[in-house]
């Protein structure tokens, strides 16, 4: 789920200077503790003082803190917060291929939403994708292309050292850009929506502490020598998407590459959307919940939901901003630190509550601001 964003921190790092660099270091941090936090949420000690796993899901987790008003009000705001997170990261791969497939063969007399068809078409075994199994597989060879990407464009920019300058970042910054450029590194780590399901699935979940440690140090790592390398080499001419200032030959090679990553991480997102879909329906009509017919149903409707909106729906990327910067904020800021407030209020430390506090602060305040940037820009394409 990150690739797309990784992408983009050469470009943040235009809109944010110096402080860019801070901030990736600061946001893989934040996103590492959320994590941890949340997942502390699904534990509560016993009488032996063991702390033994009583919740499965981001939707129990709500359900516990909002038991006092009502028993399902908060599972069914983070259902419909999650469901509309995935499917829009959904459309937005399927965007991201039509577009790629258009720029990678110019010379096909085929429009771009012609391509995301043809993409689609390649995403229609996901039909019966039914165990996590199958998605980690997916998963793994995602990752191996993103490593493939990363280590193209390094490699070139190592070759091109000599035109690398430090003077060529900002120190006065434009307020609204380094706005988009913290909504665009912070949201290249977030991951909460699926670390229940993966740390349930861990065979010692015991170690999930130490592999988020390990996993947002070497992602930090990364990401900081990407975004530094791709920008000392482009500096002010940097684009949005740093492929695109590669050259033309390793620019297709690359983009097919993106076009793999794309196709190989819409499994992901898709299949826990699906998930939580049955969940819900379980809830009402358990002797159905797995019945071969319904999974295909769903599966299928959310499949063709995806096209259609990717098809039809004007200015997606704008109204991907908007709605990233609600769910993308309330999933890894603002509802882990309130969770573990609700939960852990009386266990926590006086320094345990001040960071959770920071957190949801600071978390409202990207939100907001993201939500006015993306409004803007929408009166701005409307008006």
């Amino acid at each position: 789920l990150q690739g797309i964003f990784v992408l983009g921190l050469p470009y943040a790092l235009l809109h944010s200077g110096y402080s860019g660099l801070l901030l990736i270091v600061l946001a893989a941090a934040l996103c590492c503790y959320t994590g941890k936090i949340l997942i502390a949420c699904l534990y509560e000690e016993n009488e032996d003082g063991q702390l033994i796993r009583v919740r499965d899901t981001y939707e129990d987790i709500a359900n516990a803190c909002c038991k006092k008003p009502s028993p399902s009000l908060g599972g069914i705001v983070v259902n419909v917060t999650q469901v509309v997170e995935l499917i829009m990261t959904c459309i937005l791969y399927l965007v991201v291929s039509g577009n790629l497939l258009s720029h990678s063969f110019p010379y096909v007399p085929v429009s771009e939403k012609t391509w995301s068809v043809i993409a689609f078409v390649t995403l229609l075994p996901c039909i019966f994708i039914r165990t996590l199994k199958i998605v980690s597989k997916l998963s793994q060879l995602c990752s191996l292309v993103h490593f493939v990407i990363i280590f193209v464009v390094i490699t070139y920019c190592l070759t091109q050292t000599h035109q690398w300058s430090w003077a060529k970042f900002r120190l006065s910054l434009e307020f609204e850009n380094f706005l988009v450029s913290v909504g665009v590194i912070i949201f290249s780590y977030t991951s909460q929506i699926f670390l229940p399901t993966l740390e349930g699935n861990m065979k010692n979940p015991g170690e999930f502490r130490c592999m988020l440690n390990w996993t947002h140090f070497f992602a930090c790592i990364l990401k900081t020598t990407f975004a530094l390398t791709a920008f000392l080499t482009w500096g002010e001419t940097t684009k949005e998407v740093i492929t695109d200032n590669l050259p033309s030959f390793l620019e297709t090679l690359v983009n097919l590459c993106l076009l793999t990553k794309a196709l190989l991480s819409y499994p992901l997102p898709f299949f826990a959307a699906t998930e939580i879909v049955y969940s819900c329906i379980s809830n009402y009509n358990h002797s159905n919940y797995r019945s071969p017919l319904l999974a295909l149903t769903v599966r299928g409707s959310f499949l063709l939901l995806t096209l259609l909106m990717a098809m039809f729906t004007p200015h997606f990327a704008l109204l991907m901003g908007l709605s990233g910067s609600v769910t993308g904020a309330a999933m890894t800021f603002l509802l882990p630190s309130l969770f573990h407030l609700k939960l852990k209020w009386k266990k926590l430390s006086f320094l345990e509550k001040c960071a959770d506090i920071s957190v949801f602060i600071l978390g409202f305040l990207c939100s907001l601001a993201g939500i006015v940037c993306s409004v803007k820009g929408l009166l701005e394409v409307f008006g």
